[in-house]
């Protein structure tokens, strides 16, 4: 999906950026926090997405993450980006940071990265002529930089551009979004509504439509439409609408009252619902998977006077359902874009029949995800404990209940799968739409290696397709293999392996809803299991993967995946604090001045996030290391002078200012240095 996406934006002669390279999975700490992973979950789950992108689509630039990996900040990580970005993918492009990302502007270069932004002044590019001129990096590893930066901006075309089209793409968003609905119940086949329904609208995502995520992805629409506007134009016999519930989990009796009374008079009511922008936003990590309570409560109360409950979801990502049992539909609008209101509203009435499927599993509840005991990483560290377990992964692996599995979704017609067979170039078979009405089939590939001797997932999907079929009509359809298909990351041998042997070719609507499968003779490459050759001690303490045990790994057990000790966790408050260190750490600092600061800056997050409105830049202060200073500032403040402010907080106060002033005064210039 991603290499179609970047195949789109380069046709138009635009340089596409995929980010952020890599594994960085958490707001909490993210220009400092330590992404702590096995080589095979990195290059299995957090690099091939990336692979498939860079090798397909070739994007003209990467963007770098904020946190380390494996110890070493990702912009400076010459393993990413020399030995693996440009090394075996052979990509060519430019490597720009994330604002504020860069960490050592010299270690960057040297590692493959061409573009430091924001500029910080003249302050990186003297660091980066210093270290030419002291030998500690050679001329022509910066003229190599260079070069590549300059290959990209002179390979785009002149000009301004095409004019845009604005009806056009108002029309192509709402056919994305429209393709992206997702119907998750259909209880009694109350959708498609009928056009003479007499609904009730209820919920105020129906007015103030959420179609977008929060912070720095904002952009802004040329046109946003709303439900309420529409819905004259869907259901003649709208009995009205009524907000219900306040956006941030304000209890409000006037408003339930009001909601109430409006459904006791409808025949069926249509009830938006959803997670509020400050859910999830830049800067913020979700600390569970709820919906306000208060839109939980409204929905039970309007369940007990109208069991004619069709529910709109509204979020970015999956949340717990306890509720479930109070909507007899749920439509999942996910975060739709300007026209997510007339895709939901075409679906809700059969204009459009549902065909979107799951990208993530609906766990029954966070607690059952082994990622809930380590995530987010809160200090140092992030820990990646549960290896190759997340997702589909692990629930489909241990026989998990979840409350809607991965690649689900229902539609207004039904599909019948037939006449598998199996080929060394991929997997084919028929497919029928046999409803009376046309729709769209996601078919989905999975693979599975009964008895297989390394560590794996019970099933992994390996290849998906988008099938349209009029109703009675019976296409065929080939998913094809490909070389991500069969093989897995070994640890030992330090490449992509394939283990042979009898594998189940698997053809599935869904994670948990298998259709079709055959036996399928894979030959291996002949490399030894990597989790047992010659060390039981080691393929003892591994049994919790083999099992999918990891739910609480042990420390020893984690430590073996990774093949080191696992790295310090926890701030040392006995130390100074350091350049990496954050903003809020200042709450452990000398200066007790910085420690009321930081306490002042805390109370004020809280505050703000308790209002329903994060304050993103308090929040982007909050986390920013002390080195950050010297790289958002534009010059003002350099890496010299951040290391003063450092100082500073460490409990040195005057002569901190009097570096600080020093150095202000004395700022590099690039005319000086040369």
């Amino acid at each position: 999906m991603a290499a179609g996406f970047i195949r789109g934006v380069q046709e138009q002669g635009v340089a596409a950026c995929a980010k952020h390279f890599a594994a960085n999975s958490q707001e909490m700490l993210r220009m400092s926090s330590d992404s702590v992973m096995d080589e095979r979950t990195l290059r299995e789950m957090y690099l091939t997405n990336f692979e498939i992108a860079v090798k397909e689509e070739k994007p003209r630039a990467i963007m770098t993450s904020y946190n380390r990996l494996n110890g070493t900040y990702t912009n400076e990580n010459q393993h990413l980006l020399k030995d693996i970005l440009r090394g075996e993918w052979d990509w060519q492009g430019l490597v720009v940071t994330d604002w504020g990302g860069s960490n050592s502007y010299v270690e960057g270069v040297r590692a493959g990265m061409n573009l430091e932004m924001p500029a910080a002044g003249d302050d990186s590019a003297c660091q980066l002529l210093k270290a030419v001129k002291e030998g500690r990096i050679t001329e022509k590893k910066v003229d190599q930089r260079v070069s590549e930066l300059l290959d990209v901006v002179l390979s785009l075309p002149q000009g301004n551009g095409a004019p845009v089209d604005v009806e056009q793409q108002h029309k192509d968003a709402l056919e994305a979004a429209e393709k992206s609905v997702v119907l998750l119940k259909n209880e009694g086949n109350i959708l498609p509504l009928r056009k003479g329904a007499k609904v009730a609208v209820i919920g105020d995502f129906a007015e103030k439509p959420r179609y977008q995520g929060a912070g720095s992805s904002m952009v802004n629409a040329e046109r946003v439409e709303s439900t309420m506007a529409l819905l004259p134009g869907y259901f003649l016999k709208n009995v009205g609408y009524a907000q219900g519930f306040e956006r941030q989990d304000k209890p409000n009796a006037e408003l339930e009252a009001q909601a109430i009374a409006l459904a006791k008079n409808a025949e069926c009511v249509l009830m938006y619902i959803g997670l509020p922008e400050s859910f999830e936003t830049e800067g913020l990590d979700r600390t569970h998977m709820r919906l306000p309570q208060n839109q939980i409560d409204l929905l039970e109360k309007i369940h007990a006077v109208n069991p004619h409950v069709i529910v709109v979801l509204s979020a970015g990502s999956a949340v717990e359902m306890p509720w479930i049992n109070c909507c007899e539909a749920l439509v999942y609008g996910c975060l739709g874009g300007q026209a997510a209101a007339p895709a939901v509203l075409n679906v809700l009435s059969g204009k459009v029949t549902p065909g979107g499927k799951l990208a993530e599993t609906f766990p029954v509840a966070y607690t059952d995800l082994p990622v809930s005991q380590y995530y987010p990483g809160t200090e140092y560290i992030a820990e990646y404990r549960e290896g190759l377990y997340v997702g589909y992964r692990y629930t489909t692996t241990t026989k998990k209940e979840v409350r809607f599995p991965f690649g689900f979704g229902l539609s207004y017609t039904t599909f019948a799968y037939s006449d598998l067979t199996v080929t060394d170039k991929g997997a084919a078979f028929k497919l029928k739409n046999t409803g009376d009405c046309a729709g769209d089939e996601v078919v989905q590939l999975y693979i599975s290696l009964p008895g297989g001797k390394v560590i794996r997932p019970a099933r992994e999907l390996k290849g998906f397709t988008r099938v349209h079929l009029e109703a009675g009509e019976e296409k065929a359809v080939t998913i094809p293999f490909d070389g991500y298909t069969f093989r897995y990351f070994n640890v030992t041998t330090n490449k992509f392996e394939v283990e042979g042997g009898a594998y189940d070719i698997l053809i599935a609507a869904s994670s948990e809803d298998i259709r079709m499968s055959s036996k399928f003779e894979v030959k291996g490459t002949g490399a030894a299991d990597p989790y047992a050759a010659g060390n039981p001690a080691r393929a003892k303490l591994l049994d919790c993967y083999r099992t999918c045990d990891v739910h609480a790994v042990p420390d020893a057990s984690f430590a073996a995946l990774l093949g080191h000790p696992i790295p310090q966790k926890r701030w040392d408050r006995s130390q100074p604090l350091g350049m990496n260190d954050t903003i809020r750490q200042m709450a452990y600092a000398k200066n007790p001045i910085c420690r009321m600061v930081a306490k002042l800056l805390g109370s004020m997050i809280a505050k703000a996030i308790a209002g329903g409105k994060p304050d993103l830049n308090l929040l982007f202060i909050y986390n920013i290391p002390f080195r950050g200073m010297g790289k958002m500032m534009g010059g003002m403040i350099t890496m010299d002078m951040a290391d003063d402010i450092r100082f500073i907080v460490n409990g040195h106060l005057f002569r901190g200012i009097g570096r600080l002033v020093k150095h202000f005064l004395n700022r590099p210039k690039l005319t000086k240095a040369k």
